[in-house]
Parts: C-alpha cells; structure tokens; sequence
C-alpha cells in the first residue's frame, strides 16, 4: 500500500513481506529534504521496525553534485540508526550513483545490504 506519492519520492508499506519501501526519483534537493524527513517519520511510525525490513529502492536516484556527498552519508547513517530487522539499499541504474552511495555506505557503520535489485517493486 503506497502511503506517499510525490513527484520526488514514494513510500509504501507491504504489509505481507512485512517491508518499509521508499522510492527516490533523481536528484533530492535541500528544498525537498524536510518534506521527505516528515514523510518518512509518519510512514515507518506505522509499523513495529523490529519486524520490517527498510528497503531504500535507489533505482532511479542520479548522481549528487559532490557538496551534497556529505548529506548522502548522513541520510545512509540516519537508515542505519532507524532500528529495522534489516535495511536494504537498492543501488541506482547510474553507474556515477551507484559508486557515490557505496563510498558512502562505506565511510559509515552501515549495517544493512547493497543490492542489485529485489524480486518486488512499488
């Protein structure tokens, strides 16, 4: 069930895999950050985080100018300390993206998954 649906971003709960699905489109900028932050607190408010999983679907993020890099650090430590059974981070069809958040991930005490893809989609 879609929870959000904005131009910038979608947000879901799948009550039957029992996941947190959230959907960025291109670029986040400063502007859209606050909306999303409020979004996003009501939406994982609706469930028990011990048993979800937090699937962050990056398919279609673009890359980010390198002065947003560190705000990409903070968002991916941020899912971290959101107390999910598991947080999984889709990697984004765009080669420059992909290698942006993996080196965040990796600056991090990131405690999910990096993946190609999975078997579901909003």
């Amino acid at each position: 069930m879609i929870v959000v649906d904005k131009k910038k971003y979608k947000m879901a709960i799948d009550e039957n895999s029992k996941e947190v699905q959230v959907q960025v489109h291109g670029l986040m900028r400063e502007e859209d950050a606050e909306g999303y932050m409020v979004d996003l607190q009501d939406t994982i408010n609706k469930v028990s985080r011990k048993d979800y999983t937090f699937v962050v679907d990056g398919t279609h993020q673009t890359p980010v100018p390198s002065k947003v890099v560190p705000q990409l650090e903070q968002t991916m430590q941020f899912y971290s300390t959101l107390g999910f059974k598991d947080t999984i981070v889709i990697k984004p069809s765009s080669k420059i993206a992909q290698v942006q958040i993996r080196n965040a991930l990796e600056r991090i005490e990131f405690t999910g998954r990096f993946m190609d893809k999975v078997n579901h989609s909003m």
